[in-house]
C-alpha cells in the first residue's frame, strides 16, 4: 500500500504507543487516519513487539484485575495472594525509582490513567494475563505476586501488537510499512499542515493537520548512543528494532523547534545473553536474550569480582539499570553464577538450553575454569569471591538462624552480620553457592530504550515549542519519544502503559482537532 496524499490525523510508528493512538484517534471521531513506519512489515511493532508485554497499573486487588485475564480458573484464582497496588505505590515507585525527577503532571497522569487504560485496550481485544511466569513465586501451595505489577499480554510483545493492529484496522485505520517521515510542514500560523515521507516511489507530501509521533528513542542509533549515553554506549546490543534510530526526534528539533526533555543521558538496560546479535534483536527468540535471574545467584565481571548489590531491590526496579552496570565493567561482560538449589528458580523461557549456553560444572574451580575459556581473565578471584561470599553467607545464617528464604519479598537474607560484612553486600535472598551442579551464563548490556525525549502538554500530549514554551498546534508525542517521565532507572512494566496513557490521549486530542479541520488537497 502507498502513502496518500491525506490524512485527516497521521501517526508515526506502529508500536505500542502508535497503535494505541491510531486506535484512539479512530474511535473518537477521526475519519481517515493513517499509521506509517518506516520498517518493512517484517519488523511491525517497534520495540513494543520485543517486550514480555508486562503492564504496571493501579489495581484494588485480584478482583479488579480477574475480570480482564484470560488464565485463571476459579480453583487457581483461590490460591492466589495479590495486594492492591494503589495510586500511593505506583506514584511512589516512580518517585522512588526515578530519584525524585521524574515530571509530577506526566507522573501523576501515567498513574491515573493507568487503570481505566489498560481495561480500555481489553476493551479493544488486547489479551491481558496474570504473569505467573514472571510475577509470582508459588510458595507453600499459593501464588505470590511480588514487585507491584501482575498483568501482561497473552504471548508478549507480539501478542500486544498483533492484538492492538487487529483492533486498529476494525476502525478503518489504514497501516503503511516502509514509508519514513522525513520532514515536518507548517502553515503560517505555525500549525503542523503536512509531513514529508519517503517511500518506495520517492518523496510525497500527506497533508494533515494532527500528526503523532510515536516512532522509539535512538537506542539503535550507535552515534547517538555514545552522544548522549556516553563512551561505550555505542557497543552496547539492541535489544529490540534496528529502526529506532532517532531521525524523528532530530525532524522534530529541526523543523518544529520541539524542546527536549527528559533524562538524555539516561536509558533502560538490562543483563542481555553474550551471544546475543549485536545490532537488533531477534524477532522469533525476542525478550528470551533477557538474562533476570541474577538475585537467585550473584554476577561477577570478567576480572571475577561481584560490581552491584544483586538483592539490593526487587527485580522489578533493578533489571533495568543493571545493563548499565554490565557495559562498565571489563570487556563490557559478566557471568551469572548460580548453585543447584537456585537454578530450578530460573525461568525457562531466559535460561533453558535452547536459549542459552549454560556452562555448567562439578565445582566453583571447574566453573571458574570453563568461564575462562568464555572470557573470564582471573578465575582465581572467581573462586575466592564466591569463597568469600559463602562465608558471609555462613556468618549471618549462624547468628539468624531462623531467618527464612523468600522470593517473593525482600527477605533481609543477607550478607552482613556483626562477625562477617562483604564490602559489597548481598542485602536480600543471599544464599550459599554450594551445590553441585553449578551454572553460569554470559551476560552483556542489552540497551532497550532511551529516556530522553520531547517536552509535551500532560492533557493532550501535544509538543511544546522550545521557542514559545507553547504547544506546537497539530504535534503530538507518546512513546519513547515523549520525555521527562523516567530519570535514571523505571518501575518495570511502566513503559507499556506509558504508550497507552499517553498514546491514548494523543490520539484523542489529534482526533478532536482533525474533526474540527477539513483537510483537503490544498491546505
Amino acid at each position: 500500500m502507498s502513502a496518500p496524499t491525506s490524512a485527516t490525523a497521521l501517526v508515526i510508528g506502529s508500536g505500542n504507543a502508535g497503535l494505541c493512538a491510531a486506535i484512539s484517534a479512530a474511535e473518537s471521531g477521526a475519519r481517515d487516519v493513517v499509521l506509517i513506519d518506516s520498517c518493512p512489515e517484517s519488523w511491525a511493532g517497534g520495540n513494543s513487539y520485543f517486550t514480555a508485554g508486562a503492564f504496571r497499573t493501579v489495581h484494588a486487588g485480584l478482583a479488579d484485575v480477574l475480570p480482564l485475564v484470560n488464565n485463571v480458573d476459579a480453583a487457581t484464582a483461590s490460591r492466589i495472594d495479590m495486594e492492591p497496588y494503589t495510586d500511593k505505590h505506583f506514584g511512589g515507585d516512580i518517585e522512588r525509582i526515578c530519584l525524585g525527577r521524574s515530571d509530577p503532571d506526566l507522573a501523576r497522569t501515567l498513574v491515573g490513567d493507568s487503570n481505566e487504560a489498560v481495561k480500555w485496550l481489553a476493551g479493544h481485544g488486547v489479551r491481558f494475563q496474570l504473569s505467573f511466569n514472571r510475577q509470582a513465586y508459588e510458595i507453600g501451595g499459593r501464588f505470590k505476586f511480588w514487585g507491584g505489577m501482575c498483568l501482561k499480554t497473552q504471548d508478549g510483545g507480539k501478542g500486544l501488537v498483533s492484538d492492538e493492529r487487529r483492533a486498529a484496522e476494525r476502525l478503518g485505520v489504514k497501516i503503511i510499512y516502509g514509508t519514513a517521515a522525513k520532514k515536518l510542514l507548517l502553515d503560517s500560523a505555525g500549525a503542523v499542515r503536512g509531513v514529508v515521507v519517503e517511500d518506495g516511489t520517492g518523496e510525497k507530501e500527506i497533508q494533515t493537520r494532527a500528526v503523532v509521533l510515536a516512532a522509539g528513542g535512538f537506542e539503535a542509533n550507535p552515534r547517538m548512543r555514545a552522544q548522549y549515553l556516553g563512551p561505550g554506549w555505542d557497543l552496547a546490543k539492541v535489544r529490540g528494532t534496528p529502526y529506532n534510530n532517532g531521525s524523528c526526534f532530530e525532524m522534530a528539533i529541526r523543523d518544529v523547534s520541539a524542546k527536549q526533555a527528559g533524562n538524555w543521558s539516561g536509558c533502560h538496560s538490562v543483563a542481555w545473553d553474550a551471544n546475543a546479535p549485536a545490532n537488533s534483536g531477534d524477532r522469533e527468540i525476542s525478550n528470551e536474550f533477557t538474562k533476570s535471574g541474577y538475585p537467585l545467584g550473584l554476577m561477577l565481571n570478567l576480572e571475577g569480582e561481584r560490581f552491584v548489590d544483586e538483592g539490593v531491590d526487587m527485580r522489578n526496579y533493578t533489571y533495568a539499570i543493571f545493563g548499565k552496570a554490565i557495559l562498565a565493567q571489563p570487556g563490557h561482560a559478566a557471568f551469572q553464577v548460580w548453585d543447584a538449589t537456585m537454578t530450578p528458580w530460573l525461568r525457562s523461557e531466559e535460561y533453558r538450553d535452547e536459549i542459552v549456553e549454560r556452562i555448567t560444572a562439578s565445582t566453583v574451580e571447574e566453573l571458574a575454569k570453563k568461564c575462562a575459556e568464555r572470557g573470564l581473565r582471573n578465575p582465581a578471584k572467581f573462586v575466592s569471591t564466591i569463597d568469600e561470599y559463602n562465608d558471609a553467607v555462613a556468618a549471618f545464617g549462624a547468628e539468624n538462624p531462623n531467618h527464612k528464604w523468600d522470593p517473593a519479598v525482600k527477605d533481609g537474607l543477607s550478607t552482613q552480620s556483626s562477625r562477617v560484612q562483604l564490602p559489597l553486600a548481598k542485602s536480600n535472598w543471599a544464599t550459599p553457592l554450594i551445590e553441585k551442579p553449578f551454572v553460569a551464563v554470559k551476560v552483556t548490556c542489552g540497551v532497550t530504550f532511551t529516556f530522553g525525549g520531547l517536552a509535551v502538554d500532560h492533557e493532550t500530549a501535544g509538543v511544546i515549542s522550545s521557542a514559545t514554551n507553547a504547544p506546537v498546534p497539530g504535534l503530538f508525542c507518546a512513546g519513547e519519544m515523549l520525555g521527562g517521565l523516567f530519570y535514571d532507572n523505571y518501575p518495570g512494566g511502566s513503559g507499556l502503559t506509558s504508550g497507552a496513557v499517553f498514546g491514548r490521549r494523543a490520539g484523542r486530542a489529534a482526533a478532536a482537532l482533525a474533526r474540527k479541520q477539513i483537510v483537503s488537497p490544498r491546505l
